[in-house]
């Protein structure tokens, strides 16, 4: 079975510009860095620094630097809102620290965001990459969406994906 995330890897187009960001502006630690020519799992050819931030649990967050490629560029169908890396903080006073801390670093930001299970801050590294700090604030709510959760997916199919609405 799974036990938790390893590391999540992103593309990134500066890799010190990625570690000042995630080190000073959210106080991750800077664990890692690999450099290579040759990509291990595939043999390419394709110079490479792979560099990790670790969070309290021990899960990463991890970012490739490619300097001999042309830069990514964002998914053009789908809205700047859907992907992103959502964190999670442990109290109220931790979330306020990171509004803080964007504002000191001038950060655009959205938020205080109230979901009913948790509230988030949204924003964007200097990659282009929109991020999401979370604190859960209602597990009493959180648990009852659970349990309307099958009965949620089947009233979306329904109405989007009828192959899937008698499942």
């Amino acid at each position: 079975m799974i036990q938790k995330l390893y590391h999540v890897a992103y593309r990134c187009n500066n890799s010190q510009e990625t570690v000042d960001f995630y080190t000073k502006v959210l106080g991750l630690r800077f664990a890692m860095a690999v450099s290579q020519d040759r990509v291990p799992s595939t043999g390419e050819e394709t110079p490479y620094i792979h560099i990790f931030f670790e969070m309290a649990d021990g899960s990463n967050v991890a970012f490739f630097e490619l300097p001999q490629t042309p830069r990514a560029i964002p998914d053009t169908n789908t809205p700047s809102w859907v992907q992103h890396l959502a964190l999670e903080v442990s109290t109220r006073d931790d979330l306020l620290k990171m509004k803080a801390s964007l504002e000191e670093h001038h950060i655009d930001y959205i938020g205080i965001v109230d979901h009913g299970t948790i509230n988030s801050l949204y924003f964007f590294d200097p990659n282009g990459h929109r991020l999401e700090i979370a604190l859960r604030v209602n597990e009493a709510v959180r648990a009852e969406r659970e349990k309307k959760s099958n009965d949620v997916l089947k009233a979306w199919n329904a109405k989007w994906h009828p192959e899937y609405a008698q499942q």
